[in-house]
């Protein structure tokens, strides 16, 4: 593998992992503890709950 293929690896990994991240922790605020659990085996399941909207009593406050 040559110099480039590894940057372009390690920067769109970094990229998917901060994008995981951000979901993961909208999902969590919004209240839906479930999606956040079953998420960490299935990430799918993080942008189903982060475009839920929230439960009542969560807190989150959305896009500013």
């Amino acid at each position: 593998m040559t110099g480039l293929e590894w940057v372009l690896i390690l920067g769109l990994g970094a990229i998917y992992f901060a994008l995981i991240f951000t979901v993961a922790v909208v999902t969590f605020r919004k209240g839906h503890m479930a999606f956040f659990i079953i998420g960490i085996f299935l990430p799918i399941f993080w942008l189903i709950g982060a475009m839920l909207p929230p439960k009542p009593g969560s807190g989150y406050q959305g896009p500013i």
